[in-house]
């Protein structure tokens, strides 16, 4: 018998290992690396709130994205430290809504703030004479605040789309938080039309904003190597260097678990990678943009001082 959604009270996280002892190593892992995300992404925005040599574009953008890898770390993480340490491993319908609202909605918003970021990063070094002039305060507020728009209205179509299936298979999420694809797997009946609706939000959330910022660093690589110095050259580089890594890792890992069928989702063979995505990659961030940044280090000694 076909089970309506309305009838589904929780969902089972089933994703981590049922081993007392190896679910309190998982435990103390997980807090240390949420520690230091809240540690890393509060330092990092209060030091460009409180530095004035600190509030240009490119760090307007970098505490946003702080902001939003806070949020985003403590969307997932808090839950699953109550569920390595607790015997229930369930999580509510409405709970359940939430996290993949929220989680959906932060992801596509840091898509879309990493290609505003791209271009403020084009601007720096193919405009540098009008760069002041053309990234004013108000574009950079507009920029933000377009990307949490974005992100959200975008997240609100697919979260209303997906919670509005039939979950007759299981009520087991065969992951550690509610996602998209253990979700679908769960589902019955047609999802020919979800499945085109979440390749259209994928190419427009995702897809759309990479593109953008590949183009960017096109025209960016381009005035690079018209800079006839060599020490004019790295410098140019290394102003977009931390940006770009941090594209390549984020990137990177939703589109590894994203961009393949959904019939060959498989918890083992992309644990790794979304634990990266989800938990990691908001704790990496603030370290990218500031161990190897002269001006956070002048203003983090400042500070101490």
């Amino acid at each position: 018998m076909k089970r309506s959604n309305y009838t589904v009270m929780n969902f089972i996280l089933v994703g981590f290992t049922t081993d007392p002892r190896m679910q309190l190593v998982l435990f103390v892992v997980f807090l240390g690396v949420y520690s230091m995300t809240v540690l890393a992404n509060t330092s990092l925005i209060v030091l460009i709130c409180n530095d004035s040599r600190l509030h240009t574009p490119m760090y307007f953008f970098i505490g946003n994205l702080s902001f939003l890898d806070l949020w985003y770390s403590s969307v997932y993480t808090p839950k699953i430290l109550v569920t390595c340490i607790s015997e229930d491993k369930s999580i509510s319908f409405a709970g359940c809504v939430a996290q993949f609202f929220f989680s959906g909605g932060l992801a596509y918003s840091e898509c879309y703030l990493l290609a505003a970021m791209a271009y403020d990063r084009y601007m720096t070094i193919s405009k540098p004479l009008i760069h002041s002039q053309a990234m004013s305060i108000k574009l950079c507020a507009f920029l933000v605040a377009t990307s949490y728009l974005g992100g959200f209205t975008n997240c609100s179509i697919i979260t209303k789309r997906t919670f509005s299936m039939n979950f007759c298979n299981d009520n087991a999420i065969d992951d550690f938080f509610c996602d998209l694809l253990p979700l679908v797997k769960l589902a019955c009946g047609k999802k020919n039309g979800y499945q085109a609706l979440m390749y259209f939000l994928l190419a427009s959330n995702v897809i759309a904003p990479a593109v953008f910022i590949f183009a960017s660093y096109l025209f960016i690589i381009a005035t690079i190597l018209r800079i006839c110095s060599t020490q004019g050259r790295l410098k140019a580089f290394s102003t977009c260097s931390s940006h770009l890594i941090s594209v390549t890792l984020y990137y990177g890992s939703i589109l590894c678990i994203y961009s393949h069928p959904r019939s060959n989702y498989s918890f083992d063979s992309d644990q790794i990678v979304s634990t990266f995505y989800t938990v990691v990659f908001p704790m990496l961030n603030p370290m990218i943009y500031s161990l190897r940044n002269k001006d956070v280090k002048e203003a983090m000694n400042k500070l101490f001082k």
